[in-house]
């Protein structure tokens, strides 16, 4: 399928080889954003990969298949690469390099290309040739040391915080800010190097100057925003829900105290020496009624407190469903394109890629013209 040409990215050529976690999650959000996406996959798939029917990073894009270790390999994904603006891989440090397909290479073919590298370590420094995940990552940057409870293990986000936060974000705002310079009068490609460890830390710098003011301490679920302030964390509801609370502001904890119904019970929120007690004030409250309940309670009111939802039951909430903020695509559920734009809005237009399925259309749309002898998807020529 061609792509539709919308969203502010429209005309816009990227070419990505394909990989796991924050690369291809990158991928996506460009091609979100209306740029033309080849994912360049390879025979026989990623190591990690899920079907990709259900792939939901590989949206909106188009794939070929490509072995970079055959005979010709390097040379067609140079070949897409002269048309491209922006190249994104995930490999360790050196491995595009062996193939053929390095900075190099490419901005050797395309001078104005946009060279975007996403690694967990980065290009350089004693780990960079290490194997990773986004767990190690955040570990090492302090940033898993934030989250959980005291006296219990660190909490693991998911890959949220690493791969896609420290991640992802940073190689889209790298590989963007790059595509504006290079397209500048006497501009010119260049090569973005993505790390997550550098994200991840980026991503602490209020804590940091926090911790410099003395204003935060260095120890998990001690603080205002890390689980530590008896109003602002989570509490089991008596039908083993939660609800998330965060009235922060004192006008919004007045509404919160009251709708709660713990009144003049409860130790002042500003005496540190009594948060246990607050604490224990509060939990008791939440465990008297059902989520549904405390949920009709706060309901339309500024007290900053939200049903904790799973991942089926989000789509449904009326302000997510009244936004659109989950759609329905190719018959998955999925979360919109984000951010929105007033001008150049961008949509879900095709479902996960198949590996090797658009060869003709990407063949006939970048006039490369070596990737008609490539197999297509059922392994014929």
């Amino acid at each position: 399928m061609a792509t539709t040409g919308q969203g502010p990215l429209a005309g816009v050529r990227v070419v990505e080889l394909a990989g796991i976690g924050p690369g291809p999650f990158a991928a996506m959000l460009l091609a979100d954003l209306g740029a033309d996406v080849v994912r360049v996959d390879r025979p026989g798939g990623a190591g990690l990969g899920i079907d990709p029917a259900y792939d939901l990073t590989n949206r909106n894009k188009r794939s070929v298949l490509i072995d970079l270790k055959a005979e010709g390999g390097a040379g067609r994904v140079l070949d897409l690469v002269e048309r491209a603006d922006i190249l994104v891989e995930g490999y360790r440090p050196g491995v595009a390099e062996r193939l053929g397909v390095g900075p190099a290479a490419c901005l050797d073919r395309n001078p104005r290309l946009v060279y975007g590298r996403m690694t967990g370590w980065g290009q350089d420094g004693p780990l960079a040739d290490r194997a990773g995940h986004d767990i190690a990552y955040i570990a090492l940057t302090g940033t898993l040391s934030m989250i959980g409870r005291p006296g219990e293990p660190p909490t693991v986000p998911a890959n949220l915080v690493g791969d896609y936060a420290g991640g992802s974000l940073y190689l889209v705002v790298g590989v963007l800010a790059a595509l504006q310079h290079a397209r500048t009068p006497g501009g010119t490609g260049q090569v973005v190097d993505a790390a997550i460890v550098d994200g991840a830390a980026h991503l602490a710098t209020m804590i940091h100057g926090m911790l410099a003011a003395g204003s935060w301490q260095d120890r998990r679920g001690s603080n205002l925003l890390d689980g530590g302030c008896p109003f602002y964390g989570c509490y089991e509801t008596s039908d083993g829900e939660y609800m998330a609370v965060g009235p922060l502001e004192p006008q919004f904890y007045e509404q919160f105290s009251k709708l709660l119904g713990i009144g003049d019970e409860a130790p002042d929120r500003n005496d540190f020496s009594r948060w246990a007690q607050l604490r224990t004030v509060v939990a008791d409250r939440f465990k008297a009624r059902t989520r549904a309940e405390w949920t009709e309670i706060f309901e339309g009111t500024d007290a900053c407190v939200a049903p904790v939802l799973s991942l089926r039951e989000a789509p449904h909430h009326p302000h997510l469903a009244a936004r659109s903020t989950y759609i329905e695509h190719s018959g998955l559920t999925q979360p919109a394109p984000a951010p929105r734009f007033s001008a150049t809005p961008s949509r879900v237009h095709s479902g996960p890629a198949r590996p090797g399925a658009d060869t003709e259309d990407v063949a006939r749309d970048w006039d490369v013209p070596s990737m008609r002898t490539l197999p297509t998807k059922d392994g014929t020529d």
